[in-house]
């Protein structure tokens, strides 16, 4: 790794995360992220995911990832809600991110990918038709993104996505317990868990 990439990798993490920032600025209702500690989070994100990443030709997915994760994440902690202005740009920069790594690993990754986004996201409309208080429509535009990257890892990379989303999940709803909290009094936010789980996914897509 060339030592201009980390200065660098700041610098363009800086800059995603006012991207992210400005988008969430222009929703209706405007979304305010509390302060800047999501911006600087992303901007030393990058380099520590360039330094893990196994290779150059996957390294955009997991950088994709979590330059969405990470201000989602905040929002939906703070005010029970995944924008639309993150959400659905998910789907360009994610399948952006996975045309360039199907160069180097072939067009079958793009299709696994298709195959995740329907399996992954069509599972989540389901739960939410079924059960609409305990999944948010945030959360099912949210999950059809997030498949593409987990079908291009593989099957078992859902299945470990599914896990430590209901983990993080559980997590939440436990603290929020004993802290008496009364902000998720309407149910507790799963997108942070399903983002967080995955960013791991992607940035070791070999586990």
């Amino acid at each position: 790794m060339p030592w201009f990439f980390f200065p660098c990798s700041v610098l363009i993490g800086w800059f995603a995360g006012l991207a992210g920032r400005w988008a969430l600025r222009r929703t209706m209702p405007p979304v305010q992220l509390p302060d800047w500690r999501a911006v600087a989070v992303l901007a030393l994100l990058w380099p520590v995911v360039g330094w893990l990443s196994a290779s150059s030709w996957w390294l955009p997915v997991p950088l994709a990832v979590v330059t969405v994760a990470v201000p989602l994440s905040v929002v939906d902690l703070g005010e029970r809600r995944l924008p639309d202005a993150l959400t659905l740009p998910a789907y360009p920069l994610f399948g952006a991110a996975l045309v360039w790594a199907s160069i180097e690993d072939g067009p079958d990754l793009l299709w696994r990918a298709l195959l995740g986004a329907l399996v992954f996201g069509g599972l989540h409309v389901a739960i939410h038709r079924v059960i609409p208080h305990a999944l948010g429509a945030g959360d099912v535009k949210l999950t059809g993104s997030l498949g593409l990257v987990l079908g291009a890892v593989g099957w078992t990379a859902m299945l470990l996505a599914v896990t430590v989303a209901a983990l993080v999940t559980a997590t939440l709803g436990l603290l929020a317990r004993i802290r008496g909290s009364p902000t998720w009094d309407d149910g507790i936010p799963h997108g942070p868990g399903l983002l967080a789980a995955t960013s791991l996914v992607a940035v070791f897509p070999g586990l």
